[in-house]
C-alpha cells in the first residue's frame, strides 16, 4: 500500500487500450493549470466590466474574485487524498469536465448572484484539478531531472496565465465581453480531456476523506474572508465580529482534529521539515502580493485613470514576457547555484517590485508604472518552480498529491486574503488604501525572503544539492 508503480507496471495492469505517454500527461497538466490560474488574472481585470453590466459594489466584485480561490483553498487537501484515492488522472478528467461546464455557467450567468455561486464552482474543480496535475507529473516521470523539467514547464504555465491573463482578458473585454474570458475555457477543457486519453493509468491509494477536517477548513477560511472583506465595508458591525469569532473557533478546531485523527488530510508533521515550511510561506507570500497587486491595479488603470480594460491588460504585458522568459532557467539555476540562493533572489525581486508599485499615483507616467512590474514577475518566475520542486522532493512519492494540495491550498489562502485585505483597504479611500496594500505586500514578501535565506541550507534542500532534506521527510511523513 502506498508504493508508487512505475510506468511499465500501470500499463501492464489492466492493459489500457492506447499507447500511453509520459507527455500527453504533462501536456494536459499544464494546459489545465494554465486555464485554471488565467481564470483569476483574466477575470480580475474584466471586474470593473463585470459591475457594469451586472450591478454590485466592490464588494460585490470582491467576492466574485474570491469566490473562485476560496473554494480552491478550502477544498485542495481533501482534492489532494481524493487524487491519491481513485488515481490522478481519473481525478483529474473529472475536475477537468466539471470546470469546462462551470465555465459555461460563468459565461451565461445573468445576474451577479448567479456569476459568484458558478465562480464557486469553478473553484471546487480547479481544487480537484490543481493537486491532481501535480501528482500526474510526479507519477509520470521517475527521473528526477525529467520531472523537475515537467514541474518547471507546469508552473511555466501557470506562471505566464498568471501574467499575460489581464492583457487576455482586458482584450476580450473591450473587444467582445467579459464573458468570453469564461468561454475560453471551453475549447481548452475539451482540448485537455482529449489529450489526457493517452495519459498512463495512475496508482491508487487507500485514503478516506476526513469530513470532520474538511467542513472546519471551509468553514474557517469563509468565515475569514468574510470577516475581512465585509468588515472593511461595514466595520466591526452585524455579522462582522461573529465571522471573526467563528473563522478563529473553526481554526482551532480544524487543527485540533488533524492532530488526533490516525489518517488526516494535513498531516502536521510535515511542516517540521524546511523543505516544506518554507514552500508554504512564501507561496503565501508570494499569491498575497501578485492577486492582491493585480486586484488593485486592475480598479486603479480603470476606475482611477481611466483607461479601456485592454488598456489596463497591456499594463501587465512587460511582466507576462518576463515571466515567460525566466520560468525555465529556474531549475538550471536551482542545479548551478542551490535553491536557498534561487528562492530568496525571486523573493528580493518581488518585493522590490512591489515596493516600486506603491510610489504609483494618478500622475505616474505609464512607463514608470511598468519598470516595477517587471521584477515582480521575474522573481515570481524564479521563485515558484524552485518552491514547488522543492517541496515535492521533501515528501515521498506516495504522498505527492498531499503536498501539491498543502502548497496550492496556502497559494490560494494568500490570493484570497489579499484580494479581500486589499479591498478592505481600497474602501477606506483608494489612494492611501492602495499605497498601504502595495506596501504591506513588499513587507511580506522581504520577511519570506529572510525567513529563507535563514531557514534553508547554505547550498538550499532542494532536487540536488541537499537531499538529506527529502530523506528526512519520508522518514516524517507516513
Amino acid at each position: 500500500m502506498g508504493r508508487t508503480e512505475t510506468l511499465p507496471e500501470r500499463t501492464a495492469r489492466g492493459g489500457p487500450e492506447r499507447p500511453v505517454s509520459p507527455t500527453a500527461a504533462l501536456v494536459a497538466a499544464v494546459l489545465g493549470f494554465f486555464v485554471i490560474t488565467l481564470d483569476v488574472s483574466g477575470v480580475t481585470i474584466a471586474l470593473p466590466a463585470i459591475g457594469r453590466d451586472l450591478g454590485g459594489s466592490l464588494s460585490g466584485l470582491q467576492w466574485v474574485a474570491d469566490g473562485y480561490t476560496l473554494m480552491v483553498a478550502a477544498l485542495m487537501l481533501s482534492a489532494g487524498t481524493l487524487s491519491d484515492a481513485v488515481g490522478a488522472r481519473r481525478a483529474y478528467a473529472c475536475g477537468l469536465a466539471a470546470f469546462t461546464l462551470a465555465s459555461l455557467a460563468c459565461g451565461a450567468a445573468p445576474t451577479l448572484a448567479t456569476l459568484t455561486a458558478a465562480r464557486a464552482a469553478q473553484g471546487s474543480a480547479a481544487a480537484v484539478m490543481v493537486p491532481a496535475s501535480l501528482a500526474l507529473i510526479r507519477q509520470s516521470f521517475a527521473d528526477p531531472g525529467e520531472r523537475a523539467r515537467g514541474i518547471a514547464l507546469w508552473t511555466l504555465g501557470g506562471a505566464v496565465a498568471i501574467a499575460a491573463g489581464p492583457v487576455l482578458g482586458g482584450l476580450f473585454t473591450t473587444q467582445w465581453s467579459w464573458r468570453a474570458v469564461f468561454l475560453l475555457n471551453v475549447p481548452a477543457g475539451l482540448a485537455g480531456l482529449l489529450v489526457l486519453r493517452r495519459a498512463a493509468r495512475s496508482p491508487r491509494r487507500p485514503a478516506a476523506l476526513d469530513l470532520p477536517g474538511q467542513l472546519t477548513a471551509v468553514v474557517a477560511l469563509a468565515s475569514l474572508t468574510y470577516a475581512v472583506i465585509e468588515g472593511g465595508h461595514r466595520g466591526l458591525t452585524g455579522a462582522v465580529p461573529v465571522a471573526a469569532g467563528l473563522a478563529a473557533a473553526a481554526g482551532a478546531a480544524f487543527v485540533t482534529v488533524q492532530a488526533r485523527r490516525r489518517a488526516p488530510m494535513l498531516p502536521l508533521g510535515m511542516f517540521r521539515d524546511r523543505a516544506v515550511g518554507v514552500p508554504v510561506l512564501a507561496g503565501f507570500a508570494l499569491n498575497a502580493a501578485f492577486y492582491g497587486g493585480v486586484f488593485v491595479l486592475s480598479l486603479f488603470f480603470q476606475e482611477q485613470r481611466g483607461w479601456s480594460a485592454f488598456a489596463a491588460g497591456l499594463m501587465f504585458a512587460p511582466m507576462a514576457l518576463v515571466t515567460a522568459a525566466f520560468n525555465h532557467l529556474s531549475p538550471p539555476l536551482v542545479a548551478r547555484l542551490g535553491a536557498r540562493t534561487v528562492i530568496v533572489a525571486g523573493l528580493v525581486l518581488s518585493a522590490l517590485g512591489t515596493g516600486g508599485l506603491a510610489a504609483v499615483g494618478t500622475g505616474t507616467p505609464a512607463w514608470a508604472i511598468v519598470v516595477p512590474t517587471v521584477p515582480l514577475g521575474v522573481g515570481g518566475a524564479l521563485a515558484m518552480p524552485a518552491l514547488t520542486t522543492l517541496m515535492l522532493d521533501g515528501v515521498p512519492a506516495e504522498r505527492a498529491g498531499v503536498a501539491a494540495a498543502l502548497l496550492n491550498t496556502v497559494r490560494q489562502t494568500g490570493g484570497a486574503l489579499g484580494i479581500a485585505v486589499f479591498g478592505a483597504l481600497l474602501a477606506r479611500g483608494f489612494a492611501a488604501g492602495m499605497r498601504a496594500s502595495l506596501i504591506i505586500a513588499a513587507c511580506l514578501l522581504a520577511a519570506s525572503a529572510l525567513t529563507a535565506s535563514a531557514l534553508l541550507g547554505r547550498a538550499g534542500e532542494g532536487p540536488r544539492g541537499s537531499s538529506g532534506a527529502a530523506r528526512r521527510g519520508r522518514r516524517r511523513v507516513r
